[in-house]
């Protein structure tokens, strides 16, 4: 009997793909229960995994960063990209940058390490640490897993946990001995659970390291949920029975402020209307600004110099409306029927009143001309067509400290002559500017750092409104809604965050791309034209594999905010 392609089952790949999976799983779980990393000749002993296939799938996971290779012992050990993924699994609800502030100041005011820790099973995950001012301190690695039952968080997150639940936990555990001091007997270790349930934080008296005391408060949220814990810890000798007494209600009320600031997290999936538009794709997509006069949006392509334009009220598809001869390093709108674009070659003025949809422009308009530090890191402009820079304090006229280069950045309105009328210093560049009309005040986003700043015209206090974790993407956009929330871009992370006027984050957003670049907020026309967030990407860095992902890397989105 003669068999066509259909005869053939089509369940042969996909099972044979779903058997190379499972493989790979047990092959990861079985690196992960070894701490001390497993050679080749036992992972293959231990699976009945053939060589071959074993060396295929280990590459794969190499590749990919979930497993390195010991060369000197030559084992194989969980890759550091377990740990970033674990890291931003538990930086929702901007736990580590809730964290932060408070961590520095218990390291501060005792010159000891200080850590941040979650759970994970029956383990304690180490999420961040800000090291000590002493030359012998503790030095825990970030990412390291330790047992909950002698560790000072994993204590103090079980004390936290109301008493049936807590109960059932502790009888979970594998009391296994870490050091001679490790509690190891149930009743006792429950016993210690209610006394730190009572005082507020927990104790390890060298039971993981000996020589090493540590005390942790668990991290408790508004609705009850243990978030995780904060620890700080030391050399026994200096970290004596004494100063731990001291010390534990200042670490459970720096854990309680901690707490305070998390907020429910409302992760927008299906409902959230993202639709690409038509027209081409920019290698960087950058810089989108809306003109109120027109109705148009406007964005650039900051590597293959471009202007493009879109009709916002119709379904038109985006157009090309200019050529330049250089990158494009800024651009916003002036009165919003003047474009300034700055370049490497200068900064160029567009009438966009001028501007036909039916060819490209090249052509410049030199009615104004504008000055602007080549040296800055971002631009924005109100509404009545001033411009809002950053740029290098050595170059804004901000005098040298003692005589030194300062390392400041200066933040401030431009005049015409282009001189920066300063206002804001910062010790970090801001990468991204959005002004917000209504409550004037400028917002300003750190790639490098993560942090969203707030700065109110008439008010010298530059204040840090949130920050975002590493492991999330890095801020390459930011826009103001409606209702004063903060949405920022995450490149390399697929996704938008919004922010509270408080800062806490409520909503996020999953894009088809890796590398969402900048955002523009349209608001509603009527209640039959809702508000929309415009959102352009980037492609030139996106490898081919991730491409593949994300093909539409390059296209401008856009979202309807419509709940």
């Amino acid at each position: 009997m003669n068999m066509t392609t259909s005869d053939i089952p089509q369940t042969t790949k996909s099972s044979e793909g779903t058997a190379a999976l499972e493989k790979a799983l047990d092959i990861f779980e079985a690196i992960g229960a070894e701490p001390n990393g497993i050679s080749q000749a036992e992972l293959s002993n231990r699976l009945h995994v053939p060589r071959t296939t074993l060396y295929r799938l280990l590459a794969s996971l190499v590749a990919r960063g979930l497993v390195r290779r010991d060369p000197i012992r030559r084992v194989y050990c969980l890759g550091f990209k377990c740990f970033e993924l674990a890291r931003s699994a538990h930086s929702s609800g901007d736990l580590v940058s809730a964290a932060a502030s408070e961590m520095r100041g218990i390291r501060d005011l005792t010159g000891e390490t200080t850590y941040l820790g979650v759970a994970e099973g029956s383990e304690v995950l180490a999420l961040e640490r800000f090291d000590g001012a002493h030359s012998e301190r503790s030095n825990a690695t970030l990412g390291a897993r330790k047992p909950m039952h002698c560790t000072s968080q994993g204590k103090a997150i079980l004390s936290a946990m109301p008493e049936a639940l807590r109960d059932v936990a502790v009888k979970e555990l594998v009391l296994k001995p870490v050091t001679p001091r490790t509690i190891t007997d149930r009743r006792r270790l429950i016993a210690e659970l209610k006394i730190s349930a009572a005082r507020g934080y927990a104790v390890d008296d060298e039971e993981v390291v000996l020589g090493i005391r540590c005390v942790g408060a668990a991290i408790v949220d508004s609705q009850g949920n243990v978030r995780g814990a904060i620890s700080v810890a030391g050399p026994a000798w200096r970290m004596t029975p004494e100063r731990l007494e001291d010390l534990g209600p200042e670490v459970a009320e720096a854990a309680r402020r901690v707490g305070a600031q998390l907020q429910p997290i409302t992760v927008a999936s299906a409902p959230t209307e993202i639709r690409e538009l038509a027209g081409p794709w920019a290698f960087e997509g950058g810089f989108p600004c809306w003109s109120k006069t027109s109705d148009m949006l406007f964005y650039a392509d900051c590597l293959a110099p471009a202007v493009f334009a879109r009709k916002i009220a119709s379904d038109a598809p985006v157009v090309e409306v200019a050529r330049l001869n250089s990158p494009i390093r800024s651009m916003a709108l002036i009165d919003h029927d003047r474009l300034m674009v700055r370049c490497d070659d200068g900064v160029h003025l567009f009438e966009t009143s001028d501007i036909t949809f039916t060819e490209a422009r090249d052509s410049l308009s030199a009615a104004e001309v504008i000055k602007i530090d080549p040296l800055s890191s971002s631009v924005c402009s109100d509404s009545v067509g001033t411009l809002w820079v950053c740029a290098p304090a050595s170059t804004s006229g901000v005098a040298a400290i003692n005589g030194a280069p300062s390392n400041q950045w200066a933040v401030g309105s431009l005049a015409s002559e282009g001189q920066l009328r300063v206002q804001w210093r910062l010790n970090e560049k801001l990468d991204s500017l959005c002004w917000d009309d209504r409550r004037q005040t400028l917002y300003g986003a750190s790639a490098s750092s993560g942090s969203i700043v707030i700065m109110q015209a008439g008010k010298p206090n530059v204040r840090r409104l949130t920050s975002v974790a590493k492991g999330s993407g890095r801020i390459s956009g930011l826009a103001i809604d409606g209702e004063a929330g903060v949405w920022a871009s995450l490149r390399d992370g697929w996704s938008l965050m919004r922010f509270s006027p408080e800062g806490s984050l409520d909503r996020m957003v999953s894009m088809p791309v890796p590398q969402p670049s900048g955002l523009c907020f349209v608001p509603p026309k009527s209640s039959e034209v809702p508000a929309r967030l415009f959102v352009t990407s980037s492609r030139h860095t996106v490898g081919v594999e991730i491409l593949a992902k994300g093909p539409q890397s390059g296209q401008l989105f856009e979202i309807n905010l419509q709940d």
